[in-house]
């Protein structure tokens, strides 16, 4: 860590104030008196600007503390300083303190704020789109830990320098700096991959088998077109009254293979078997022999003469026959 030139020079200056003294030479008297309080040093110290002052490492120095030290660290770094550099600020400075142990030390951090890569990301695809790329695009940076950190309390906003794309291998280089529209921000390059993406509607909760699907059951998300499966449902309206042939996870994208129509009929269920032509209306109870959805047509037994049947299922526990099947569900 840089130290200021104006701490080394207070540092020396004892060293020849003592040789001017010793060739007979009348020296300045400063009067740098402690102060009454005990001299503490802080365990830690959050520091907002650009100096380390001695107020900011030792606690009870009067009129001292704002004698300035060092530079602090970078935004979101730190410094640690140790006990034998403590002891010779504090003979420097003529405080009444010693260190404990020579374990003793101070943390110095940089007061900022973070900028998460989902931010850097979202600010991002709004400069591509200024230069006519897709916004929709997936982005993956290259260092994946990669985060910002402005000093003091920033708005989160970023600018970018010198972004160049390269369609054929998808790859993306960009130099980003905040806070947004400072010139003498560091620059920082980032590089990565551009994927592009599909938005596909997947489950907003947990999804039980057997249930029936409904608009407030679903919501949309965009995941990489290369991570799609082959029968990945796109479209909203091909999941409404669905029902899940098993449990599906919240987010899930949802295949067409893993919904089916409603069961309405169970296997094994008694059922109520409806014949319904001009002037006729009759009915019968019978059995499943197979689950169906609306529209399915399965085997029925009549319960009373123990005769299959096929018949089309019409709604929950109920399904119909054609006129043709009315002497098999009789005799």
């Amino acid at each position: 860590m840089k130290q200021l030139f104006l701490a080394i020079l207070v540092l020396t200056s004892s060293h020849f104030s003592l040789s001017a003294a010793s060739a007979g030479e009348t020296p300045t008297v400063i009067d740098i008196s402690g102060p009454s309080q005990d001299v503490m040093l802080r365990s830690s110290t959050r520091i907002e600007g650009d100096v380390i002052y001695l107020g900011d490492i030792f606690a009870n120095t009067g009129d001292k503390s704002n004698i300035a030290l060092a530079y602090t660290p970078k935004p979101g770094k730190r410094a640690i300083f140790d006990a034998r550099w403590l002891v010779r600020v504090a003979r420097a400075y003529k405080l009444d303190w010693h260190p404990l142990s020579n374990r003793d030390s101070i943390v110095i951090q940089r007061t900022s704020s973070l900028i998460t890569q989902e931010q850097v990301a979202e600010q991002f695809r709004e400069a591509l789109a200024d230069l006519g790329i897709d916004p929709d695009l997936d982005i993956q940076f290259s260092n994946r830990q990669f985060t910002m950190h402005v000093a003091g309390e920033g708005n989160g906003e970023v600018g970018f320098e010198d972004i160049a794309y390269d369609q054929r291998n998808q790859r993306f280089s960009a130099m980003v700096y905040a806070p947004a529209g400072d010139p003498s921000a560091p620059r920082t390059r980032i590089t990565g991959r551009l994927y592009p993406t599909t938005e596909i509607p997947v489950a907003s909760r947990h999804l039980l088998k057997g249930e029936i699907i409904n608009k407030s059951d679903l919501r949309w998300l965009r995941v990489r077109s290369s991570r799609m499966q082959h029968d990945s449902v796109t479209n909203l309206d091909d999941l409404i009254g669905k029902s899940p042939k098993r449990g599906i996870r919240e987010g899930q994208p949802i295949r067409a293979s893993a919904v089916q129509n409603p069961i309405l009929v169970e296997k094994g269920s008694l059922v109520t078997i409806i014949l319904q032509a001009e002037q006729m209306f009759l009915t019968a109870q019978g059995k499943a022999m197979q689950p169906g959805s609306h529209g399915d047509t399965i085997r029925i037994t009549n319960t009373k003469s123990n005769k299959s049947i096929e018949a089309e299922v019409i709604g929950v526990g109920r399904v119909a026959v054609h006129q043709t099947t009315l002497l098999a569900l009789n005799q």
